[in-house]
């Protein structure tokens, strides 16, 4: 069905009745105008008649018909009347406009008959002498009590139709000018009531495309006025609700966002309905595009596929663990799952929550190899103090050849389990102070620092026959604490120095690298296979275990430089190329910012 604008509803009815009335009204007045002009004509001509039929009183003869005839001529010239005098066989004996006897016989006339009965005869018809519609009244004519002939008077009434219809269309005329008036006035009002509806619609068309402050204005109307108050409360209302409804979102992709945990709310038929940024991150989504799409489409995780497929079909909440791949690195990730429902408690999907737990699971097993290392640690020189202790009781101590060798071993292995619990006890001390933040630091010159450690490895580096170099500039500063970055140095020097063949060179190199300090210990040595370098940092964690073991070393020495690193907020990084040496590079901020240690390793 075709719309229409409301003006052309209103309007066209308007007009057609306002055309129909005044067509009635002109039809209805124009036949009774007719009808009246007919009627006074007819009592005219009737007088006219009654006043010639007494001057023929007594003449209603053939003898007389000449004297009827003449006296009929002279009173229808005077009267401007027709006049004609029947006998009552219907013979003319006189007519003022034709000769008598050239008419025919008039007894078969509707009014002559009538007259001849003793009644006024009317009739209207065209006259084929005057060749004029007529109209015609015919009285009888009295003699000796009985009616003797007729007169007949007539009229044409060509000029009365004439003058009818120049009233006709002066009627019409008028009617088209007060139907143009009402046509106009119909215009008018029919504008009147449509305008305010039609703002009524535009303001609703601004209010659904959200543009609720513009209200709309008030009509005079009472109906319409009181449409557009109600329009504009209703606007205020959801223009309040819309803006509480924006503030929760806000809130809630707020809280969503914040979270470090995952979240994902899918419907039953597996598609994204919400998704935040941490979930994005650890699935690998692109988060502008995952709204709306299916689970399989915007990640390939199948252990997240098959946990959805649990919570969908689930009716309780669920826990799982999934193990992802992420840059090459396994990465374990706690699931929760729950339904999820909607107001009036229908299924309509599910809520998943993953919580990243690959730091703590590493964390568990740096723990568990760390007590399986110490254990191991600590119980080799043990064994080996508890075998020497144990030889000298069974009767080697009452040589003293053999009493002095196990004695030298147990003393060795005394001074490796003392190592073992200063470093132990040196990493606790570097975790407690990072943890409460107590580490001192101060702009130190890192020239004096550098020369410092050297000088504590001068011995080792001497018996290995290994030089070492430091480059260094003298205006080299830094915040730092100065026992603790010696310490790391040493470490470093330490394990170039060992791992290097005799005759090489270790250098130690120190540098501004804009808002860093920049300091490099390289060797020369054998270098470190490119699987270790990862887990190279970790407590007792040793690339050559046997000859670590050899040359003294405890395992921890690397591990406590990296705790020293992070207490100063820096970092450190290793690059070994197999057969050529290894490179360790420190980097440390210039001015040391509060707390950036990350916990232990």
């Amino acid at each position: 069905m075709s719309q229409k604008k409301l003006i052309w509803q209103i309007f066209p009815p308007f007009l057609a009745i306002i055309i129909c009335a005044l067509l009635a009204v002109t039809w209805t007045i124009s036949r009774e105008l007719s009808s009246f002009q007919i009627r006074q004509t007819t009592k005219d001509l009737e007088a006219r008649a009654y006043l010639a039929g007494k001057q023929l009183t007594g003449q209603m003869t053939l003898a007389n018909i000449s004297t009827v005839d003449r006296l009929c001529k002279e009173l229808g010239n005077s009267t401007a009347t027709r006049l004609t005098v029947i006998l009552n066989d219907g013979t003319v004996i006189g007519d003022s406009e034709n000769q008598p006897e050239q008419m025919d016989n008039h007894s078969n006339r509707p009014e002559i008959a009538q007259a001849l009965q003793g009644h006024i005869g009317t009739a209207t018809r065209f006259s084929q002498t005057l060749q004029q519609n007529m109209l015609y009244v015919a009285i009888p004519i009295m003699g000796q009590d009985r009616v003797t002939g007729t007169i007949r008077a007539s009229l044409s009434i060509t000029a009365l139709e004439h003058t009818l219809s120049k009233i006709t269309l002066k009627f019409v005329g008028g009617g088209l000018v007060v139907a143009l008036i009402a046509a106009l006035v119909a215009l008018i009002v029919s504008r009147r009531m449509s305008r305010p509806l039609g703002e009524l619609q535009k303001g609703a068309e601004r209010f659904a495309e959200g543009n609720l402050e513009q209200s709309l204005p008030i009509s005079t109307v009472t109906e319409i006025s009181g449409l557009a108050e109600a329009m504009n409360s209703m606007a205020a209302q959801l223009d309040e609700r819309l803006r509480t409804v924006i503030r929760q979102r806000n809130e809630q992709e707020a809280v969503l966002a914040s979270m470090i945990e995952g979240v994902i709310a899918i419907d039953t038929d597996q598609v994204v309905l919400r998704i935040n940024s941490a979930a994005a991150h650890l699935f690998d989504i692109n988060l502008a595009n995952a709204t709306g799409r299916h689970i399989g489409e915007v990640t390939r995780k199948v252990d997240l596929h098959r946990f959805v497929e649990q919570a969908l079909t689930s009716s309780d909440p669920i826990e799982g663990e999934l193990t992802l791949l992420h840059q090459g690195e396994e990465r374990y990730l706690q699931a929760h799952g729950a339904p999820l429902r909607g107001a009036t408690g229908q299924k309509i999907g599910a809520l998943v929550v993953v919580h990243d737990v690959t730091r703590l699971r590493r964390l568990e097993n740096l723990r568990r190899d760390f007590v399986a290392n110490v254990s191991h640690e600590l119980k080799t020189p043990i064994t080996a103090i508890k075998g020497a202790v144990e030889t000298l009781q069974g009767g080697a101590m009452n040589d003293p050849r053999d009493s002095q060798q196990f004695l030298e071993i147990a003393d060795r292995q005394v001074d490796r389990l003392n190592a073992i619990i200063e470093d132990l006890l040196a990493l606790s001390r570097l975790e407690r102070g990072a943890e409460t933040e107590t580490i001192d630091c101060t702009m130190e010159n890192l020239q004096p620092i550098f020369t410092s450690a050297l000088q504590a490895c001068a011995i080792i580096a001497e018996a290995r026959e290994v030089q070492v170099s430091l480059f260094c500039s003298e205006e080299l500063m830094a915040c730092v604490n100065a026992p603790l970055l010696e310490q790391a140095i040493i470490n470093l020097v330490d394990n170039a120095i060992k791992y290097s063949e005799a005759g090489s060179v270790v250098t130690v190199e120190g540098w501004q690298a804009g808002d860093q300090v920049q300091i490099k210990v390289q060797d020369r040595g054998q270098g470190i296979p490119k699987e270790h370098l990862p887990r190279l940092f970790e407590r007792f964690y040793r690339v050559d275990a046997a000859r670590s073991r050899a040359i003294g070393g405890t395992g921890l020495g690397l591990a406590i430089v990296k705790h020293i690193v992070q207490a100063h907020n820096g970092d450190v990084v290793v690059h070994s190329t197999l057969g050529e040496g290894s490179v360790f590079t420190i980097s440390l901020p210039t001015s040391l910012a509060s707390g950036g240690f990350d916990g232990p390793v």
